[in-house]
């Protein structure tokens, strides 16, 4: 999926859609026939707004923000399964570790796995790689509330 594509999915928009492409993967299925991981991506350009104040003169992506890119693609394997729901909302992070720093120039790859469901609540692994070194891990929970 392009950005665009993305938007269609996900309701962040400029400066917080923070993943430039995904992909859900099909080679593994829970027993609906849904899939459970998918892959996103972002290159971080230098330029973002949260690489201002962390840190002048030596930039790094702050771990919040790694989370937060990491929970968007786990959002995009979420869409087929969420439809009629609002978009999930974080309930929480767990197991969270930084490995290494994610700098201006890398692109950060995710790899996203859904690990189990229980309505309205979807837990999920997420990692994200830089040249393929870990560079950050977690858990994350979402809950998906019906629209009104």
């Amino acid at each position: 999926m392009t950005q665009e594509e993305i938007k269609q999915i996900l309701p962040h928009r400029d400066n917080m859609l923070l993943i430039d492409e995904a992909e859900i993967c099909h080679d593994q299925l829970d027993e609906n026939g849904q899939p459970t991981t998918c892959t996103g991506a972002y290159t971080i350009t230098g330029e973002e707004w949260f690489l201002k104040g962390h840190f002048p003169g030596n930039p790094v992506v702050p771990g919040v923000v790694l989370c937060e890119m990491m929970a968007q693609a786990c959002c995009v394997l979420l869409a087929g399964r969420i439809e009629g729901k609002v978009t999930p909302y974080f309930t929480s992070l767990d197991k969270v570790k930084f490995r290494n720093k994610v700098l201006p120039g890398d692109k950060l790859e995710i790899q996203c796995k859904l690990l189990k469901v229980r309505e309205p609540f979807y837990f999920a692994q997420g990692k994200g790689y830089v040249g393929g070194k870990l560079c950050v891990s977690g858990e994350f929970s979402f809950a998906c509330i019906k629209e009104q």
